[in-house]
């Protein structure tokens, strides 16, 4: 069974534009910049405005530039939910502040979401690089005989999730009974 590719989608009007991204933004979340791109390419691939990118990006940022008006998209929102999701799941906050920089989040916005996380939490690299070795099962939670065999490996992978080499160590180093205590505090 053959499938033709499907029409081009026909966008003639800013409000096509803003149909399409509000169509986008019900299904995903993403930020100013993510947007932007994401209606550059689709408004690119029909003959609206004969493909002349500054008018193509003039009409995408006013439609942009509505949305925020009307609270529909907010990039602070964003870097809070983004940050918060990536503590659970064990990032460094080397590795969220580079994750939100290459969503386009600014140098001010990202600064204050920062320092907000580590105003939140007392260490939260400590605690972040303890859920990657529970959920990796390395460091502490190898068997002890192992422990020492693997200690480069497991600094390793530490290292390249973001920790650096004192955060590394300190986890590395835990025993049991130490690691009960900071688990409950996760």
């Amino acid at each position: 069974m053959r499938f033709n590719k499907s029409a081009k989608q026909s966008i003639n009007s800013r409000e096509d534009i803003k149909e399409l991204s509000l169509k986008y933004l019900d299904k995903y979340q993403p930020s100013k910049k993510d947007l932007r791109i994401y209606l550059y390419r689709k408004v690119l691939d029909t003959d609206y405005l004969d493909k002349d990118k500054e008018s193509i990006l003039r009409e995408i940022d006013m439609v942009i530039e509505n949305l925020e008006s009307l609270g529909i998209i907010n990039d602070t929102i964003y870097t809070e939910i983004k940050s918060k999701n990536y503590l659970k799941k064990g990032y460094s906050l080397n590795k969220i502040r580079m994750s939100l920089a290459q969503k386009g989040i600014d140098g001010e916005l990202l600064k204050k979401t920062m320092n907000d996380i580590q105003k939140d939490n007392v260490d939260p690299d400590f605690y972040a690089a303890i859920r990657v070795c529970r959920r990796r099962r390395i460091g502490p939670y190898r068997p002890d005989a192992n422990r020492e065999i693997f200690y480069t490996k497991d600094t390793g992978v530490l290292a390249r999730a973001g920790f650096s080499y004192a955060t590394s160590k300190n986890v590395l180093g835990l025993d049991k009974k130490e690691l009960k205590i900071f688990e409950k505090k996760i």
